[in-house]
């Protein structure tokens, strides 16, 4: 473990190397986010002619 790390390279070095699985992980939330706003539409739609 590096103790002897200043707090310039300690943040240097949190953003050099990416995690392998960083893109999967982006896209994945991205879809989640897009499908989440489809089905509050959906569900608006469904609300507003059965119910109002």
């Amino acid at each position: 473990m590096k103790d002897n790390l200043t707090p310039e390279n300690q943040t240097s070095e949190l953003f050099t190397n990416p995690e392998p699985w960083e893109k999967w992980e982006t896209k994945l939330v991205l879809y989640s986010l897009i499908i989440a706003v489809i089905g509050l539409f959906v569900l608006g739609l469904l609300i507003n002619w059965f119910i109002l």
